[in-house]
């Protein structure tokens, strides 16, 4: 991977590029799958580990499973009274846990839409995620109603959920904004959060210790996504840039000016197509008085082995709140403010592109 370089096509070279992806011979093959579930706004979609199964979750307080191929619902979890901001599934796909504004972390049975248990907070949970092993998992506290932002570490033992100690056993501190997003690094060795306060630090997930902080944006962070081998790791943010970073170094690879405030991005997880996706738009407040087009509602395709920007894929009318991989990498999904997840199978020009680009580059016949 080359050097950071930032990357800011003028308008000329946009329309380009967007020809070449979200063009009409492009779009033609592209078509997506509209699945319309939820009655608000999406927070987070998220495939299972075989990506044969698609969760999500909104404003509307029920998250719900579809099968990822199709959009056919399987399935909905009832119990938040609130918001429902995050979710994660464990390794087997056997177990589901939410975070919501209604103050609760509960666990559920994926099979039934069974609740197994609740874990009761001082504030919002604005995000939750299942430990290699699920012998562990994290959830982070919002810093209203007098709380500080806090990222809490608690050990889960499936088989004994009815003695289960409903206290965390370590605490984290030290963001003075919301953590939007904490993840579990690779082996568990490390907690990233990400936060409004512009940084991302690192922390010893055993005594709750930062082992480092980078000022990575100038705006609040939105959003952090790993590759899905955990090497790499983006994040997005509203100062309107996405940032590829070393997951070991925290080095900064790439950078793209994505020209719009951007709410998620998330990597592909395929090697010989080395791109990653952003989606954001104009703040939700202001969508009723703008057209779709000037709200810059699409996902944008980067490829961070050449510093390209590849194009764009349209769809919402709304601003995109969360994007997700496949785990297979043959399509992605997203899902907006306008309620609507969109489900993306990728054509085989989609998997042939960066072979191609390779071959012009070195001279080569692509056929050979």
């Amino acid at each position: 991977l080359a050097a950071a370089t930032e990357t800011a096509p003028d308008s000329e070279q946009r329309r380009e590029t967007s020809q070449q992806l979200a063009g009409a011979r492009a779009m033609g093959k592209i078509r997506p799958v509209m699945v319309k579930g939820h009655e608000r706004a999406l927070t987070m979609i998220k495939y299972n580990r075989e990506g044969d199964l698609l969760f999500s979750c909104s404003k509307d307080h029920v998250p719900s499973l579809w099968y990822s191929d199709n959009g056919e619902r399987i399935g909905t979890y009832h119990g938040h009274c609130g918001t429902v901001w995050c979710l994660d599934i464990n390794f087997d796909s056997t177990k589901l846990l939410t975070g919501s504004a209604d103050n609760m972390c509960k666990l559920w049975e994926v099979s039934t839409g069974e609740c197994l248990h609740s874990w009761k907070h001082t504030a919002p949970v604005r995000c939750v995620g299942f430990a290699m092993g699920d012998g562990q998992f994290l959830s982070v506290l919002d810093n209203i109603m007098g709380n500080v932002p806090t990222v809490f570490v608690w050990d889960l033992e499936l088989n004994n959920l009815a003695n289960h100690p409903d206290c965390p056993t370590v605490t984290i501190l030290g963001h003075t904004s919301k953590v939007t997003r904490a993840l579990w690094g690779p082996l568990n060795e490390k907690i990233f959060s990400v936060s409004d306060d512009t940084t991302l630090r690192v922390w010893n997930p055993k005594t709750g210790e930062q082992e480092a902080i980078v000022e990575v944006h100038t705006k609040k962070i939105t959003d952090m996504q790993f590759s899905s081998d955990q090497t790499l790791f983006v994040t997005s943010c509203t100062d309107q840039f996405v940032r590829l970073f070393k997951t070991k170094t925290l080095e900064l690879l790439h950078q793209f000016n994505a020209e719009r405030p951007l709410n998620s991005a998330a990597i592909s997880p395929l090697p010989h197509c080395p791109y990653f996706i952003a989606g954001g738009g104009q703040d939700a407040m202001s969508v009723t008085t703008t057209a779709a087009k000037q709200g810059k509602f699409e996902t944008i395709f980067f490829d961070y082995a050449f510093g390209d920007e590849l194009g764009c894929i349209a769809g919402h009318f709304g601003p995109v709140n969360t994007l997700a991989f496949a785990p297979h990498g043959r399509s992605y999904t997203s899902g907006g403010e306008d309620g609507y997840i969109r489900i993306h199978h990728f054509p085989d020009d989609y998997f042939e592109a960066f072979e191609k680009k390779v071959n012009e580059a070195y001279g080569r016949d692509h056929k050979k």
